[in-house]
């Protein structure tokens, strides 16, 4: 049963988490990697570099987006279908633990899974643009 008093706070809750992890992971790609270390990596798994530069900014405007809950749900869509690509992408050679060298494919599921949560729970509360769903 849905505690429904307090699943509005929880979708803010899961939605403001998420899009904070995005931005840091953003950050990550920006300041530690950086944007022409990045775009390299890319190069390396045979992805354009207009890719690279695509991610970072699905990551940054759609960490903005959860965080202020601007269509969240939707933004949420596309950021879980990013995760499953680093799956398939990256880290599912890795095997299932994120410690694993070059990181397993745990964290990722995780976080798609989290997004798609979010996806059909729905904007929750104190969201600037939600998408039309009532609280009720």
């Amino acid at each position: 049963m849905i505690k429904t008093s307090t699943a509005p706070y929880a979708a803010l809750l899961l939605r403001v988490s998420l899009g904070v992890l995005f931005l840091a992971h953003v950050a990550l790609k920006i300041f530690v990697f950086t944007v022409p270390g990045f775009v390299a990596y890319f190069a390396t798994l045979g992805l354009p570099a207009i890719a690279a530069y695509a991610i970072i900014a699905l990551e940054f405007f759609g960490g903005v987006a959860l965080i202020l809950g601007v269509y969240a749900p939707w933004v949420a869509l596309p950021l879980a279908l990013e995760m499953l690509g680093t799956i398939v992408m990256v880290h599912g050679a890795n095997g299932w633990l994120f410690t694993n060298k070059g990181g397993g494919w745990e964290y990722p599921a995780f976080w798609a899974v989290s997004l798609v949560v979010l996806f059909l729970l729905g904007d929750g509360v104190l969201a600037l643009k939600p998408v039309g769903r009532t609280i009720r």
